[in-house]
């Protein structure tokens, strides 16, 4: 082999070995360790804030916090979580919940839960809202909710 194919064939061979590397970051990101089941809103009326709930689970070997959510049908989501001080509870905001590896978070009455205020457009019991739950591993996961009233869980 010559020393000018020689090169060439070693070039080709990093410039093959480098485009595949570019793409292993957006293939890892594609193993979505995080899922989210059974997600609903319980609705209030007269523009009172309603109240998400999602059980968010796990199947990496890493736990994951959720730090952020959002949404395109209200102006304002916060995690927020209920905790108990003797005889009464209030709610506190947090800026993040950690869903452990091989396991569940449940966002659950009486627990954490998603504050939903400011609902862009009207929303009712039968209505599917959208939030975007965004994770400390990057990932984000668009979920729809079903909203509920409040007599159902």
């Amino acid at each position: 082999m010559t020393m000018k194919l020689k090169s060439l064939t070693a070039t080709f061979g990093f410039a093959l070995a480098c485009s595949f590397s570019a793409f292993a970051p957006a293939a890892h990101a594609a193993d979505v360790a995080i899922s989210a089941q059974n997600a609903w809103v319980r609705w209030l009326p007269n523009d009172l804030p309603a109240a998400g709930y999602v059980t968010l689970k796990n199947d990496g070997e890493k736990p994951i916090d959720l730090v952020g959510v959002s949404s395109d049908d209200y102006g304002m989501v916060m995690l927020h979580q209920t905790v108990s001080n003797g005889s009464t509870q209030k709610m506190v905001m947090v800026h993040k919940a950690t869903v452990p590896a091989h396991g569940t978070l449940d966002i659950t009455p009486g627990g954490y839960h998603l504050m939903l205020e400011h609902a862009k457009h009207k929303v009712a019991p039968g209505d599917t809202v959208h939030l975007k739950l965004k994770f400390s591993d990057g990932a984000t996961l668009d979920t729809p909710f079903a909203v509920k009233p409040p007599s159902q869980q």
